[in-house]
């Protein structure tokens, strides 16, 4: 029995992981700046340039998204991702009920 891949979805699905990763990179930056900003380690000058950089790695990235059709996709990925790690925090945040969980699996 042959797999069949539809190629298409695969590639659509592999860019649009790439690009989700490059926006939360993106994330982690603007959270570094910002922090730098506030901290004051950052002159004038090194502000304007960062924004002015984040600015247009903003837009290639939205380009890219919307010329690929890949808007819908890193949206889907996000929310996923989002998820996850929501319920990684909600899990660390509140053990007991992650044990909670774990001893009713375990007494199933």
């Amino acid at each position: 029995m042959a797999i069949e891949i539809d190629e298409g979805n695969l590639k659509q699905g592999l860019l649009g992981l790439v690009i989700t990763l490059v926006e939360i990179i993106q994330d982690a930056l603007r959270h570094q700046a910002v922090r730098r900003m506030e901290g004051g380690s950052l002159t004038e000058a090194e502000m304007e340039r960062l924004g002015e950089a984040l600015i247009e790695l903003d837009s290639a990235v939205a380009q890219i998204k919307e010329e690929m059709g890949l808007v819908e996709t890193v949206k889907n990925i996000r929310g996923g991702l989002d998820g996850v790690v929501n319920e990684l925090i909600d899990d660390f945040i509140n053990p007991q009920k992650l044990f909670a969980a774990a001893d009713r699996e375990r007494l199933n």
